[in-house]
């Protein structure tokens, strides 16, 4: 039987759609935001939703979700509430989940636990940033063991090598970035993309979906014209940044993921433009 990440590729294809899939921060502003908002999120259409796990050093990430990281950090959350907040979710939607963090968060609460209560919770996989398939064999088995998809990331950086060791460790998609450096906004998505995802084609059959920089309506459907699956990150966490009640996070963010999709005009949310 499919797991959920696949099936929900599956499914999309067999429609002739691709997955439009959102990442917002846990704890930002709040968890009982949070687990509204991926409700939310699946609501609006959303096909799988990222769940970054805030974290104190977040190289990877730009400006915006590093500031969203701050903000919940200051609540003094750890991963054993992340977790409950997914399973808070699973009483809303059943929106595939994927965890997104770094691996000091979960080498702290211990990678066997780690796996377990997350797969308990709810969640369906996780994509840690800084783990490298050369150093991943404990960590995919172990997700393995409890049912977990373990995600990689690819860039346009990535030699052919590299993109076939990345390719043979990931399961439910392959994640690829747009481009190097940091998350965040940008004008057009790069024409390195679509080479990038010619040469990871050539080792894999999972779905591919393209992030880092995606924060238009336009960025949306280039991606969608050659892969699988667009990211939205930073336009959705800078919303959230933005909103100054949880009532107004919930509508905003909402709107702007329609907007994103193309099911609403953008003049519901230019109010919500992204800063970079």
């Amino acid at each position: 039987m499919a797991r959920p990440i696949e099936a929900k590729f599956h499914a999309l294809r067999q429609r002739g759609r691709k997955a439009f899939i959102p990442f917002i921060t846990a704890g930002d502003p709040d968890l009982d935001t949070t687990v509204r908002l991926v409700a939310e999120l699946a609501r609006c259409g959303s096909d799988i939703v990222e769940l970054g796990i805030p974290f104190s050093d977040p190289i990877a990430d730009g400006p915006v979700i590093q500031r969203s990281s701050e903000r919940a950090l200051r609540h003094g959350y750890g991963m054993a509430d992340y977790l409950k907040a997914v399973e808070r979710i699973r009483r809303e939607t059943d929106v595939p989940i994927l965890l997104f963090s770094y691996y000091n968060p979960i080498f702290q609460y211990g990678l066997e636990g780690l796996a377990r209560d997350a797969r308990s919770a709810g969640a369906d996989g996780v994509l840690v940033t800084d783990m490298t398939p050369e150093e991943s064999e404990e960590y995919r088995d172990c997700l393995e063991r409890h049912g977990l998809d373990a995600v990689f990331l690819a860039a346009p950086t990535s030699d052919a090598e590299r993109i076939r060791k990345i390719a043979g460790c990931s399961r439910g998609f392959v994640y690829l970035v747009s481009r190097t450096g940091v998350t965040g906004v940008q004008e057009s998505v790069s024409e390195s993309v679509v080479p990038t995802l010619r040469r990871i084609r050539a080792h894999t059959t999972l779905p591919v979906a393209v992030g880092f920089g995606v924060s238009r309506p336009e960025h949306v459907r280039a991606v969608w014209e050659f892969a699988d699956g667009a990211v939205v990150g930073s336009a959705l966490v800078a919303c959230v940044e933005k909103c100054r009640t949880s009532a107004e996070a919930l509508s905003q963010v909402g709107d702007l993921s329609l907007w994103l999709t193309g099911r609403r005009s953008s003049a519901a949310p230019q109010r919500s433009e992204p800063r970079s």
